[in-house]
């Protein structure tokens, strides 16, 4: 062989090296493509609570409908989801990673005067919503909504209640706000903060810790089926197919509906391209059969939101935690 023939043989060979490489470094497999896509998505909070339960049903239908392969979901609790916060936004431009994130994270960011809020990350997508519920271990002095109150009214420093989220949650934001709706003084709440609704808050309602609960309905399904717990009023604004026959805060007398919602972002900085694919993504998992039995599992609503109109819903929804922090006084 030649010199040149040995050059032009070598820079033959370099160029299908390099062509391997940026192939495997610098595009995304469409939906379908069975190749491992090595994507991310961090978790917040503790396995068993809401977020994780979200990400881990994601990475699962992505996976069963050949949307996406090799997906990990991993866990980095701390500080109400602040700490995975502050995670992404320091993953500037890796495209591979997204934060499983919702209400609980923009109010925790606010009650703690976080340094790092959602408008440093890149918007992705809003997959659901979820009422919460009030909850009761089953042998629970309070049979109804009105008998919680009352007891609740006359002694707020004697009951205690429980949510899976802590200081800015949605399951510490909704008792703050239900106090405030039937007349007891939020500052006066005494409130139990557990790391996950299914995770840490569940033992310590069923042992008796907590007098009552609220949490995403989704995390205490198995256990209403089970008659461990009772549920007291959902705070939806019409009744919970899983649930039809357990009245609205509305319909209980009290005037207060509150809704949780979770998304995903990713960090600062992302190219065009793997915000796009991000997005073809989870489009293709709203639209599957499957996606649509684990709404129905879990009592979750589709939501469904992506670029622009997540950005918008995405901004409102911080200012409007803003001011609900600072008007219950827990800035």
């Amino acid at each position: 062989m030649s010199g040149r023939t040995r050059t032009r043989a070598l820079s033959g060979l370099l160029a299908a090296v390099l062509s391997l490489l940026v192939g495997a470094c610098g595009t995304w497999p469409g939906p379908g493509d069975t190749a491992d896509d090595g994507l991310r998505i961090l978790v917040p909070n503790t396995p068993g609570g809401g977020y994780d339960t979200t990400a881990r049903t994601v990475a699962r239908v992505l996976e069963e409908t050949g949307t996406a392969s090799d997906m990990e979901v991993f866990n980095l609790p701390g500080a109400g989801g602040t700490v995975g916060l502050r995670r992404t936004v320091d993953e500037r431009g890796n495209g591979r990673l997204a934060l499983q994130m919702g209400l609980g994270v923009l109010g925790a960011a606010h009650v703690q005067g976080a340094k790092v809020t959602v408008a440093r990350t890149t918007p992705i997508a809003r997959l659901i919503e979820e009422p919460e519920a009030v909850v009761v271990r089953k042998d629970s002095p309070y049979r109804t909504l009105a008998d919680l109150v009352t007891e609740w009214r006359n002694s707020p420093g004697g009951v205690t209640v429980g949510g899976g989220s802590s200081l800015g949650g949605p399951d510490h934001l909704l008792p703050m706000a239900l106090a405030g709706a039937v007349g007891i003084q939020p500052k006066k709440v005494r409130y139990a903060a557990y790391d996950g609704g299914g995770g840490d808050l569940l033992p310590a309602l069923l042992d008796g810790r907590v007098d009552f609960a609220t949490s995403g309905i989704g995390e205490f399904l198995d256990q209403i089926a089970a008659g461990q717990l009772r549920v007291l009023a959902v705070t939806s604004d019409r009744p919970v197919a899983a649930l039809p026959r357990v009245p609205t805060l509305k319909a209980a007398g009290i005037d207060l509906v509150f809704d949780n919602w979770r998304g995903i972002v990713a960090p600062p900085g992302i190219s065009s391209a793997d915000r796009k694919r991000w997005i073809e993504v989870l489009t293709a998992l709203h639209t599957s059969r499957q996606w649509k039995a684990e709404l129905t599992r879990h009592g979750w609503t589709d939501a469904f939101a992506t670029g622009g109109a997540f950005a918008t819903y995405l901004a409102r929804q911080d200012k409007a935690v803003a001011e609900l922090v600072g008007h219950l006084g827990l800035d």
